[in-house]
């Protein structure tokens, strides 16, 4: 099959999180099973034009009140594998420092506009390649509108062409004024409670869902959750009325990067067999962030954006309980400025908790290989890699019971020694404390936890296997 696959972010060229590894490694696996996909993407600022091959033509981009634009477009490939990425070349929409918001955190004004514009461009770059589309396949609030362009503007130029449209986060919906629909060019009937209108204002994700030929999102359980008021925004009646077009399919891991055994950038490779090598990650680890060298003392590792989802409120509310248990800490991340201060003090005040403010791939890696549990209480987890990222690495996770967090690691149960790690359900104080306490103790006295360790490490999520799910959809459509 034919699939155009449009995304805002695709790595490594550009990211901000988890969209652009799956824009990444789903087109790769679709590849892999013998279909011809290509990417398009924006060219941001921070993506250099000589790194690319320049393309001998431009594209006109009609869009409502502006006229025709003209973008040019650049091409490459993903590292590793034939498929094409094509970049769409406009300086004033992406020519900027940052992808969605300055350097000051503050979404661009015109996000519907650039955005917009590139979700049109996505249909005439199709166009102008002659490329036959089977699916296109759209992604996020971003490029949600394209459904609707497919279905009431470009209907007559790809009258097979079938839309596939996956939700990664339905907290962002791309919410504009009623004047950003005129962008659209496609009939004001379609600004309506039942599609593109929200309160007055345009919702494309609310749009795009309503036009889609289906929906997916990024793990079975989320899929049920975004239809329930606590996970729903907003949207989860609408989302409940188009649920017979929705499924949830799990991302997968690129064990290619992920995997203990072949790592490149842990200083001590091992894997179920011997995973007591794991211990040298651990004093390595503890010496770099300053802890007091002991293998035997229990490591708690976190890598994350330090934002409301990903449960940080909650771990700065537990933070006198979490630092009286007998375990060291070691945070990741960067985000919200108050949690950025906030465990930056506590660093400087306790000898039992580190935290580097930032982002360092080499020391995430560290911090799956050398710890002995995971920390991740989101709020909402749509899918998570990290979690799985840790079940690989031996490092039994903690987490909250929503979304691919709930599918992914298996609770364990201390009579039985089944499971792979460690869920609580109430975002609470006491849940969160507790079950570190209950992870903690385990790790001590239980010999259940080396049992969890090792199950987790041979478990696998594939990109094999979700590719082969999407495909199925694809196939059910055309």
């Amino acid at each position: 099959m034919n699939i155009m696959f449009a995304s805002s972010e695709v790595a490594p060229f550009a990211k901000t999180g988890g969209l652009a590894d799956v824009s990444a490694a789903l087109p790769k696996a679709l590849s892999k099973l013998g279909h011809n996909v290509k990417i398009i993407m924006p060219r941001y600022y921070n993506i250099n034009p000589a790194n690319l091959e320049k393309l001998p033509f431009s594209i006109g981009v009609p869009i409502g009140g502006l006229g025709t634009l003209w973008a040019g477009v650049y091409k490459s490939y993903l590292p590793g594998s034939r498929v094409e990425v094509y970049f769409i070349d406009y300086e004033e929409f992406f020519g900027r420092s940052g992808i969605y918001a300055d350097e000051n955190g503050y979404s661009y004004v015109d996000n519907d506009k650039r955005f917009i514009f590139f979700t049109i461009a996505v249909f005439e770059l199709a166009l102008a390649l002659k490329f036959d589309v089977d699916i296109f396949h759209f992604n996020d609030w971003q490029t949600a509108a394209g459904t609707a362009l497919l279905k009431y503007r470009y209907n007559w130029l790809f009258p097979k062409s079938k839309s596939v449209l996956t939700i990664h986060n339905l907290e962002h919906q791309g919410v504009f004024s009623k004047d950003a629909f005129n962008y659209l060019m496609i009939d004001w009937s379609h600004f309506n409670l039942y599609e593109f209108e929200a309160m007055g204002l345009t919702n494309l994700l609310k749009g795009g869902i309503a036009a889609a030929d289906k929906i997916t999102t990024v793990s079975p359980t989320y899929a049920k959750e975004i239809q329930t008021p606590e996970f729903g925004f907003g949207l989860q009646e609408h989302i409940k009325a188009h649920s017979y077009k929705l499924v949830g399919i799990l991302n997968g891991v690129d064990y290619d990067e992920w995997n203990p055994k072949t790592d490149k950038l842990i200083p001590f490779n091992y894997d179920v067999e011997n995973i007591e090598i794991k211990r040298k990650n651990k004093l390595i680890l503890q010496e770099r962030m300053g802890l007091e060298k002991n293998e035997r003392k229990c490591l708690i590792g976190l890598v994350s954006r330090f934002a409301k989802q990903k449960g940080i409120e909650l771990i700065a509310a537990s933070m006198v309980g979490l630092l009286h248990l007998n375990a060291d800490f070691v945070f990741l991340g960067s985000g919200e400025k108050w949690a950025e201060g906030f465990f930056s003090d506590i660093s400087s005040r306790y000898a039992n908790f580190r935290v580097y403010v930032g982002y360092n791939n080499e020391l995430a890696h560290l911090i799956e290989a050398g710890s002995d549990i995971f920390l991740m209480p989101s709020m909402f987890e749509p899918c998570g890699l990290n979690q799985m990222y840790s079940l690989r690495y031996g490092t039994p996770p903690i987490v909250r019971a929503v979304g691919g967090l709930n599918d992914t690691v298996e609770n364990y149960n201390p009579f039985t020694k089944d499971g792979t790690g460690f869920k609580f359900y109430d975002p609470t104080r006491e849940a969160l404390i507790n079950t570190t306490k209950w992870a903690v103790d385990s790790y001590y006295k239980d010999e259940g936890y080396k049992i969890i360790q090792k199950r987790g490490m041979q478990k696998r999520f594939s990109w094999e296997r979700s590719a082969k799910e999407y495909e199925k959809i694809y196939k059910e459509l055309v």
